[in-house]
């Protein structure tokens, strides 16, 4: 070959391969990937669970960088505690070994094959799961002829003293090699690239297995900075799991390092054959790393938050449970809604709560306090509204619609609720505390009761829209007609008292009289909220 046409092969070749690896993860998650969140949430209730859930999730998915990613924002959602995320890190880091073992199989002759098996499967049926096999099958396709393309090429320099030389040199520094692969790694963002590599030149003869196993080891901390960088936008809980990731990898190399010699030596007894070997020495890499580092999860998540801190200031209203990752899994982006949308019931709550506080202690302080929290759900409620927009893009089942429909109801009640204690509450109280009003014994004690009452079934509302319990939101909707009499009943007891000629009365009568109806139109938002529980929107 000429110098052109080994620099064309080895371009297009490398390109080949990183496009076979992209495209049979693709087919790959596509295949399973609605699935293996919820796999996830599911099996990570102990140490051993996790391991295995996340060397299954990772096989699948061919990519420990996408199994952390998900990680990331599922920790980052609250969906996953950090302990829980260990172990399924390090059972990611031993899954993704399958896929190295696969593309070192000497089959480099089957690859057209497997291109044409792959395109007839798509070009053959529109039904997905075919169509998302045979895009993996023809992603593999194009790794095995890509390694053949790269490996012709690569022969030109068997007998090349230059290069004889450079792999002398390199072999008598691996840390170098270290670093090199995993900055390689981190560039191309997969370890069974940069692992490909090194296998297609051992298929050559070009490299050793002692040569090889340095660029085993950069690739395995390579491939942690994906996340890494993923997490940069996230939260605290998202960043310590990357961290964590990342210090797996270099703890685990910074300990195999004084011993590459030995390690050598085991590796070259598990095959005859370098590609092999290579393979081997990637698996028992992460087998050692999950057997060392598993039984000691929960000291690690220690020195993880000790070395990740809680950011100062951090914004405490922001959206915590929305990722846009969950869409594909339409079931998880629902719940993970709900629980955005529990967090603005506990703030309009909240505001509800001190309202009263505000009206009965005159408390300045406070009212700017409550006003300023409508803000946050102001902002909650459009990122939830713009999160299901996204969410509705996506093909839903009938009842995730009628989630998706009541939903949107309910965080549009809790709006509505947040601005009748900011707009109208909170300036009746104003007006109360500048006019140095102050509301009758028997008028004070009314509204008390009345808003206790409102509160209690709000509560009830969210709670039966959390449990989706009929029984619940059915005795919302009996309270409210209860409320609504005790609403008359408290008006005409306020107008007997202007009857009176009750000073306090008539000093704070269209207050009073604005409270109560704002207190019953708030009970109104609650009877919404329910009758969303009850799939009646």
């Amino acid at each position: 070959m000429s110098p052109n046409q080994i620099l064309f092969s080895v371009f297009g070749g490398s390109a080949l391969l990183l496009f076979g690896m992209r495209l049979a993860g693709e087919g790959m998650q596509n295949l399973a990937g609605s699935r293996l969140r919820s796999l996830l949430g599911r099996l990570t209730n102990n140490r051993l669970m996790g391991l295995a859930s996340g060397a299954l999730v990772t096989a699948a998915l061919q990519s420990s960088s996408a199994t952390t990613v998900m990680l990331v924002g599922m920790v980052s959602a609250g969906y996953l505690a950090l302990e829980q995320t260990l172990g399924v890190i390090l059972g990611a880091d031993v899954g993704t070994t399958l896929t190295v073992q696969l593309i070192a199989f000497n089959v480099l002759e089957y690859s057209v094959l497997l291109i044409g098996l792959g395109a007839a499967l798509i070009l053959a049926t529109s039904h997905r799961p075919y169509h998302y096999a045979g895009q993996a099958i023809l992603g593999f396709g194009f790794i095995f002829l890509a390694m053949k393309i790269i490996g012709e090429a690569m022969l030109t320099f068997k007998d090349n003293p230059l290069f004889t030389e450079l792999l002398l040199n390199l072999g008598g520094a691996p840390l170098w090699l270290i670093l090199m692969a995993a900055v390689f790694t981190a560039l191309i963002h997969s370890s069974a690239g940069t692992i490909g590599f090194a296998l297609v030149l051992a298929n050559q003869g070009l490299i050793s297995l002692p040569l090889a196993i340095p660029i085993v080891l950069g690739a395995n901390i390579g491939t942690s900075f994906t996340a890494f960088l993923s997490s940069l936008g996230t939260s605290t809980e998202g960043r310590r799991v990357a961290v964590a990731h990342v210090l797996f990898k270099v703890m685990g190399v910074a300990l195999v390092y004084p011993f590459l010699a030995p390690l050598g030596e085991l590796v070259a007894r598990t095959a005859g054959d370098v590609p092999r070997q290579i393979a081997n020495a990637h698996t028992l890499f992460n087998l050692g790393m999950a057997a060392l580092f598993l039984p000691f999860t929960q000291l690690f998540a220690r020195l993880v938050r000790r070395l990740v801190p809680e950011r100062p200031g951090e914004e405490p209203f922001r959206p915590k449970y929305l990722d846009t990752q969950f869409l594909e899994s339409p079931a998880l982006a629902i719940g993970q809604a709900i629980r955005e949308a529990l967090r603005i019931a506990d703030i309009a709550q909240g505001m509800l709560r001190d309202s009263m506080l505000v009206l009965k202690n005159d408390d300045l302080e406070l009212l700017d306090d409550v006003r300023r929290r409508e803000v946050y759900i102001d902002r909650l409620v459009n990122e939830i509204k713009l999160f299901l927009a996204r969410l509705a893009e996506h093909d839903l089942t009938e009842e995730l619609s009628k989630q998706e429909i009541g939903l949107l109801y309910v965080v549009s009640d809790l709006e509505h609720i947040g601005d009748i204690i900011d707009i109208s509450l909170m300036d009746l109280a104003r007006k109360k505390i500048e006019g140095r009003h102050s509301f009758s014994t028997d008028g004070l004690a009314e509204i008390e009761d009345l808003h206790k009452k409102v509160s209690q079934n709000l509560e009830l509302a969210v709670a039966a829209f959390t449990a989706r319990n009929r029984e619940l939101a059915e005795k919302v909707l009996h309270h409210k007609v209860r409320i609504n009499e005790i609403e008359r009943q408290l008006r005409q007891a306020h107008i007997q008292r202007l009857h009176l000629g009750l000073r306090e009365s008539l000093d704070t009568s269209a207050i009073h009289m604005d409270v109560l109806n704002d207190l019953k139109r708030i009970n109104s938002h609650a009877t919404n909220i329910a009758y969303a529980a009850m799939g009646e929107v």
